[in-house]
């Protein structure tokens, strides 16, 4: 059952069946295919070229991608802007952190253990933010983050406001040895398809339109008998979870984790990602994530004020392509 379907079903929904049909997400295979074998080819092109310091910023982009498309789901799908999501990324980093500390070296491990961890708290502060609405529930997660970080500057073991570095990356079986970037790379890769296919596939699930449902008029859907608080929940959940990965990914990716990692402003810039990509896309993060990191890592070479370029190109982005980037491209690719 569509979300428009599910908003079909009272007598006053006849303005809203206009939304029919953009409740069926699909992967582009015209899109899908060539970026995930350039994906897979890339490290090749890198050392044939001697460029394999190139795979280290590209890793970041892909773990972002993960982040920023955990957001998409609960702000592009579930309408829920959620000003604290990095708060779950810190908390996964800082994970697989303690986990180093403690000679766990397996992101067998280590991800799991983050996913955990960024379920249960983003559960806890779900349960409370998730009762309020609109403006409210920005400024509940967005305070719940700020605790979070200041808890984290405070805390001595977890190395205060200098942060903890990790004295190695990671090892995943059946490679023994730590991860170097070429295999930390990889592991981004499948990370990022694993949770795009995911997301997909839940999205296209009677719990994806239903959620969609929700974010179009929750007090309709909840008029029906739907309990839209677990549905946003679990939502909330699962995308504080995955959050949590990428925060493990990140932080044995740079061997470094520190509270500006849960910082707000962090979770401005993934808000950014979804927005420039296109919330409520599939494509939206990983669009997003890409398009940032390119212009991260081109301005910040000539100024230190590269984010007032980088907010004219969001100007511009936003103008040009309301509903963001991914679907101006798939309007122009072949399905």
């Amino acid at each position: 059952m569509q979300a428009a379907s599910i908003l079909a079903a009272t007598p006053t929904a006849t303005p809203l069946r206009s939304v029919s049909g953009a409740t069926s997400h699909s992967l582009s295979a015209a899109v899908t295919l060539p970026i995930l074998l350039g994906l897979l080819l890339l490290p090749i092109a890198a050392h044939f070229y001697g460029q394999e310091y190139f795979l280290s910023p590209v890793t970041r982009v892909l773990i972002y991608a993960v982040a920023a498309s955990s957001l998409n789901l609960i702000l592009g799908f579930g309408g829920m802007v959620s000003f604290g999501h990095a708060a779950f990324m810190g908390v996964g980093a800082y994970a697989a952190a303690a986990l180093m500390m403690n000679q766990v070296t397996s992101l067998w491990i280590a991800l799991p253990v983050a996913m955990g961890l960024g379920a249960v708290v983003s559960a806890v502060i779900g349960l409370i933010s998730l009762r309020a609405h609109g403006v409210y529930f920005i400024m509940i997660t967005l305070a719940f983050a700020q605790m979070l970080y200041y808890v984290a500057i405070s805390l001595k073991f977890l190395g205060g406001e200098d942060g903890l570095s990790l004295s190695a990356r990671g090892s995943m079986w059946p490679v023994l040895e730590p991860l170097d970037d070429t295999a930390l790379y990889y592991v981004a890769v499948l990370m990022l398809a694993s949770v795009v296919v995911f997301i997909q596939r839940l999205v296209n699930a009677n719990f994806g339109h239903v959620l969609e449902a929700i974010r179009i008029n929750e007090t309709r859907v909840a008029s029906l008998g739907v309990n839209t608080f677990r549905h946003k929940l679990i939502a909330f959940m699962v995308a504080g979870a995955l959050a949590g990965v990428s925060g493990a990914l990140l932080a044995h990716q740079s061997g470094f984790v520190s509270p500006s990692l849960m910082h707000w402003t962090q979770s401005g810039v993934l808000m950014v990602m979804v927005i420039l990509g296109g919330a409520g896309h599939l494509y939206g993060g990983i669009i997003g994530a890409i398009i940032y990191g390119v212009l991260e890592e081109s301005l910040s070479g000539y100024t230190e004020h590269w984010q007032l370029a980088l907010g004219v190109v969001l100007l511009v982005a936003v103008l040009v392509a309301p509903q963001g980037i991914s679907r101006l491209i798939l309007k122009r690719t072949p399905k």
